[in-house]
């Protein structure tokens, strides 16, 4: 992939510059790497905590030869190497990274599509920066993960289980490869149906850097922007599932509600629960989530 940037008398032609880009933001860290693919308006992919951007790989299926696709790889997710953070929250650099990608490349109002953790940092860009996205598509993500589990958590009960949850992850860094897959095979059965992509998801896990995992999952836990939605502009497609929790009495109804709950300060939204998909949606239903892009956006034939 090339790039051209116009000087006042020259040009200078850089390849690959979008593995650099990231590292414009004022941090100066690098947290993503970006694939890009095709022509058109541009939709950025942001994958799930752990995942590869494989994850991404049905959709982007779907939107070939429609739109320009850049499919992020998050350091330290699966295969890609951590970056060291010097100061300030993980999901502040990556959505920082992300706003300077898209300015660096001059994208034009691109949409942006994220999976939970890549949800939460889609709804951040476009709270940092509301005029420079058109529209955004959440699956399966909330602007307050703790409250889905008890709506009236508090901030003190939300900070007590965050650290109790990261240092049980970080505990898991010292435990058998085995035992390590087995924990997290139990863990994705409720968080995915098909069997063979639940061992591509442990695969991914396990070569994944617990430290920056369980970071980013303990911010996660403890960053609250239901308040801030109200300064987002774009277009809001918000998918969620439900199906999981059956049997344990969750009903299609009361996870509506819940969504609804916690996007009430987004104005120009939509949700829908997906009544087939467990938290992949796009792995467990992708009919679902194919319809409504076509909804959402224009998609030609």
């Amino acid at each position: 992939m090339k790039f051209k940037l116009r000087k006042k008398k020259f040009g200078i032609l850089l390849v690959g510059l979008f593995f650099l880009l990231p590292m414009l933001s004022a941090q100066s860290q690098l947290s993503f790497s970006a694939k890009i693919e095709g022509r058109g308006q541009a939709i950025i992919l942001i994958p799930g905590l752990t995942c590869d951007a494989a994850v991404w790989d049905g959709t982007k299926t779907f939107l070939k030869g429609k739109y320009q696709t850049h499919t992020l790889s998050i350091a330290g997710f699966a295969n890609n190497p951590p970056f060291k953070k010097s100061s300030g929250k993980y999901l502040d650099i990556i959505t920082k990274n992300v706003i300077d990608y898209i300015k660096a490349n001059k994208l034009d109002f691109p949409i942006l599509i994220g999976h939970s953790f890549g949800g939460f940092i889609a709804l951040n860009v476009a709270i940092q920066e509301p005029e420079i996205v058109s529209k955004l598509v959440v699956i399966d993500a909330l602007p307050f993960l703790p409250a889905i589990r008890n709506p009236a958590i508090s901030k003190e009960e939300a900070l007590v289980y965050a650290k109790n949850y990261k240092a049980n992850m970080i505990e898991k860094a010292n435990q058998p490869e085995d035992e390590k897959a087995a924990d997290q095979r139990s863990f994705l059965q409720f968080m995915i149906s098909d069997s063979s992509k639940i061992e591509w998801a442990i695969e991914w896990y396990m070569k994944s850097d617990l430290k920056t995992i369980s970071e980013i999952a303990y911010e996660l836990n403890t960053t609250d922007i239901r308040t801030e939605l109200s300064k987002i502009k774009a277009s809001t497609l918000v998918l969620g599932s439900w199906i999981a929790g059956k049997p344990y009495g969750a009903t299609r109804e009361g996870a509506l509600k819940g969504y609804q709950n916690q996007y009430q300060k987004l104005s120009n939204i939509t949700i829908d629960m997906s009544d087939k998909g467990k938290h992949f949606i796009m792995w467990d239903d992708p009919e679902f989530l194919y319809r409504w892009l076509k909804k959402f956006f224009p998609i030609k034939p």
